[in-house]
């Protein structure tokens, strides 16, 4: 019997097989069930091939891709302050916490302006798929209406996201204009957005997921720490925090906690297997084991540690302690909202990290032996590792995972005799005007 499928796509793709490697396959048919899953992937060695095909051209449900297209899985973000996609590109020479006080908190309150929230949202939402990002999870702010909006610009466009409600209520790290009134409102708001974001999913298949977020440890007092660690345990969601991200931060638990932030946060239960920390350049090893016996993931910010890290994350040591890695954008740490970009930044800062970069050194003492990372890893980290992240079924072209892909144009076909020229072009050189087509849960979105 031949089964029919609501949508197939007919072409060459690459996959992440395991982290520095990836498959390619030069003709293949996808094809997408109703529900938005892989449901069958055919070879033209396939002896029903040429009828799959056939009968899907007389439905009209055949994409056949151009010989220079390629399906490459969608990209996951873990790690965008949606409220801060206006300042993209601002200030990055300064300090972290001078940039907070003077550039991040006055514009994130300006997003109790619902009509402001839904400009901003609806524009953020639309950029980051059209650059391949299928899934981001998303900080918003402390104001559960505008997260509600950032969330409805995701159902309404066709992106699946992971959406926090700020906690942020310790006065002497926030400004007055913009912070939870106290622990308990913190975290009774943040209950509150959790109920509004399930009662929202009841009206789309795309559902969105609310995740616990205190914001960092100096912006919390110990009673929202617990009080979110308690959600988290009550509602069995995902946590997003920083962790280690600076020389600052890390030092502000060091002196108020006596102790490192993530085993603050451990302490107060926001260390769990769905727990995705952004940052981490001043992990130290202690802090890889216990992200490993936790289950934590950790959110890769190549192009935002550049400016705000104070370090180079050495992310073959974090994923030889087999702790879940991905890549994130940090708008608006980071300026690009492309992934793409972030490869490549994750790539460079890697090789830095190796090499060193203090030229009065000798070559013996000026970097961190083997940590260089190839662009496969990268790619690795942009796709299965954020789905692995997010206990997500997603992440590579596969049977029984979601169908969230992006079509790409390779313009620069010269020299590409082996699928691993045509990878490392696409992976070097695509941009968002080279993404011709992204599907989320099956729903074409691009």
């Amino acid at each position: 019997m031949i089964i029919s499928y609501s949508k197939i796509i007919e072409g060459a793709n690459f996959s992440p097989l395991a982290q520095t490697e990836v498959s390619y396959q030069a003709q293949q048919l996808i094809c997408l069930d109703d529900s938005g899953y892989i449901a069958r992937i055919i070879e033209p060695s396939d002896s029903d091939y040429a009828a799959i095909k056939q009968i899907a051209q007389a439905n009209d449900t055949l994409t056949t891709l151009r010989p220079n297209q390629y399906i490459l899985p969608g990209f996951i973000d873990l790690h965008v302050h949606a409220p801060q996609w206006p300042n993209a590109g601002l200030a990055l020479d300064r300090p972290l916490n001078e940039w907070l006080d003077t550039y991040t908190f006055p514009l994130e309150a300006k997003y109790q302006d619902l009509d402001f929230a839904k400009t901003v949202y609806n524009d953020l939402v639309q950029e980051l798929l059209a650059n391949g990002t299928t899934t981001v999870l998303y900080f918003g702010t402390i104001h559960n209406t505008a997260n509600l909006e950032l969330a409805k610009a995701c159902i309404q466009h066709g992106q699946r996201g992971f959406i926090g409600k700020v906690a942020m209520d310790n006065p002497d790290q926030t400004p007055d204009y913009y912070q939870d009134a106290s622990a308990q409102v913190a975290v009774d708001q943040t209950e509150q957005f959790i109920q509004q974001l399930n009662e929202l999913n009841q009206t789309t298949d795309l559902k969105q997921t609310p995740v616990i977020t205190p914001r960092f440890v100096p912006s919390c007092t110990p009673d929202s720490l617990k009080g979110l660690g308690d959600l988290a345990r009550k509602y069995d969601l995902p946590v997003q925090s920083h962790c280690s991200e600076s020389d600052w931060e890390s030092g502000y638990a060091l002196e108020h906690y006596h102790m490192r932030d993530a085993e603050v946060l451990d302490h107060y239960g926001l260390l769990t297997d769905k727990s995705v920390m952004a940052h981490g350049t001043k992990l130290t090893d202690h802090d890889y084991q216990l992200f490993e016996k936790q289950g934590v993931a950790v959110a890769h910010c190549p192009i935002s540690n550049v400016y705000f890290g104070n370090a180079v994350l050495p992310v073959k040591r974090v994923l030889t302690h087999h702790v879940k890695t991905g890549l994130g954008t940090d708008i608006s740490g980071g300026y690009s909202p492309s992934l793409y970009q972030n490869m490549r930044q994750a790539v460079m800062s890697s090789r830095m990290l190796q090499d060193g970069v203090d030229n009065q050194l000798p070559a013996d003492k000026r970097g961190v032996a083997d940590s260089a990372l190839s662009v496969k890893t990268a790619f690795y980290l942009a796709t299965r590792g954020g789905a692995e992240s997010l206990h997500l079924q997603t992440g590579k072209i596969a049977e029984g995972y979601l169908a969230d892909m992006q079509v790409v144009s390779l313009q620069n076909d010269f020299q590409t005799e082996t699928s691993d020229n045509i990878f490392e072009k696409l992976m070097y050189q695509t941009s968002k005007a080279d993404i011709d087509q992204v599907y989320v849960q099956g729903e074409r979105v691009k």
